[in-house]
C-alpha cells in the first residue's frame, strides 16, 4: 500500500481523484491539504469537505488549509469552468426539506498549515510518502523553502499539469495549475526529487463523455453516483459550448490511475523547463519528449500514454 499525501484546489476533477483515491485498496491517503487554484482556498477547503462528505467515512485524512496566493503572481480562479462555488454549484443544490444536498463533513480541518502538514509528513514516512498534486503547487514550493532536507525525504511527486506537444487550456501554450504558480513548478520541477507529470497530453486522451457518464451513473443510485451527475453539469455545459462536446476531462483523476495501474500508463524521460517571463508564453512547459533524444539530465518523468477505456473502466468500478 501506498502512503500518499493529496494537495488540491477542488475543482470537479479534483473530486473525481479524490473520490477515486479514496476508493483505491492500493492508497492509504494520509493526509489531504487544499491550495487556491481552481478556487479561493477557503472554498477549496470547503469543497473538500463537501467531497468527503459524499463518502461514508469513519476515519479522515488529516486536513490543513494551504496558500491563498501564488508565488509572485495575482490568483487565477476558474469558476467559468467549475462553477461559482468551484464544485459544479453543487453548494447551491438542496432537497425537499431545504437541507444542503451535499453537506460539509463533519471533520477537523488541522490548525497547522498545509505547509506544516506536508513537513511533517514527509519525516513521518521517510522516503515512502508520495505527494498528489492535483493544482498548483504553491504549497509544494512554498514547504520546500522553508525545509528542503525534510522535503528530500519524499519518495515521489505525482503531478497533474503541464502541457508539451498540445494547446493549453487557458492560453495557448499554458496548462492551468502550471500557468496560476509557474515560478512554484520550476522550483518543484527543478528540486531534486523524482517527478512524475500527467500533462494536457495524456488527460486529453480520456474523454468522458455526458452519455457515458450518465449510462454508468444511472445504473445505481447512491450518493456518489448523484454527485457525480450534480456536479459536472456545469463543466459540460461549458465544454458542450466552448469545446466541442457534451462532457469533460477528468485530468486529476489521472495521477491516482498512474499509481494504482502503472500498466495503464507509458511516459518518457525529459527535462523540462517552465516560462516564468513570457507575455505570450507564461506558465508554458518546455521539454523534448522525442524518445529517441533522451536527455543526459532529465528532471521528470512525463507521461504520453494511457489505455483511456481501461482507465474509465477502472474507475467507474471503483467509484461504483
Amino acid at each position: 500500500m501506498q502512503r500518499i499525501l493529496i494537495d488540491t484546489d477542488p475543482g470537479v476533477d479534483d473530486a473525481f481523484a479524490i473520490l477515486l483515491a479514496m476508493r483505491s485498496p492500493e492508497l492509504r491517503v494520509e493526509a489531504i491539504t487544499t491550495v487556491c487554484g481552481n478556487a479561493p482556498v477557503a472554498q477549496a477547503t470547503q469543497n473538500l469537505l463537501t467531497i468527503l462528505g459524499v463518502l461514508d467515512l469513519d476515519v479522515f485524512p488529516l486536513i490543513a488549509q494551504g496558500e491563498a496566493e501564488p508565488l509572485v503572481k495575482p490568483l487565477v480562479t476558474a469558476a467559468h469552468v467549475h462553477g461559482e462555488d468551484g464544485l459544479g454549484n453543487t453548494s447551491e443544490l438542496r432537497n425537499a426539506d431545504g437541507n444542503l444536498l451535499y453537506p460539509s463533513v463533519n471533520t477537523e480541518v488541522s490548525s497547522m498549515s498545509a505547509v506544516d502538514l506536508i513537513l511533517e509528513m514527509a519525516t513521518s514516512y521517510p522516503d515512502e510518502l508520495v505527494i498528489v498534486t492535483l493544482g498548483p503547487l504553491t504549497n509544494i514550493a512554498k514547504a520546500i523553502r522553508k525545509d528542503a532536507s525534510k522535503m528530500q525525504q519524499l519518495q515521489k511527486i505525482v503531478v497533474m499539469g503541464g502541457v508539451f506537444e498540445a494547446y493549453g487550456n487557458v492560453t495557448l501554450t499554458a496548462e492551468f495549475n502550471i500557468f496560476v504558480d509557474p515560478h512554484a513548478a520550476h522550483e518543484v520541477f527543478h528540486f531534486g526529487v523524482p517527478v512524475y507529470i500527467a500533462p494536457l497530453d495524456v488527460t486529453h486522451q480520456v474523454i468522458l463523455t455526458g452519455e457515458r457518464l450518465h449510462a454508468e451513473v444511472d445504473k445505481r443510485e447512491s450518493p456518489i453516483s448523484n454527485f457525480l451527475k450534480d456536479s459536472t453539469h456545469a463543466c459540460m455545459e461549458f465544454y458542450r459550448q466552448h469545446v466541442g462536446f457534451w462532457g469533460f476531462h477528468i485530468h486529476d483523476a489521472l495521477p491516482i490511475g498512474m499509481l494504482t495501474h502503472p500498466d495503464y500508463f507509458e511516459s518518457v524521460d525529459a527535462y523540462v523547463q517552465v516560462e516564468t517571463a513570457g507575455t505570450l508564453t507564461n506558465g508554458m512547459t518546455i521539454a523534448d519528449l522525442r524518445r529517441e533524444r533522451q536527455p543526459s539530465n532529465p528532471n521528470a518523468h512525463v507521461c504520453v500514454k494511457v489505455a483511456a477505456e481501461a482507465f474509465l473502466d477502472t474507475f467507474f468500478e471503483r467509484l461504483q
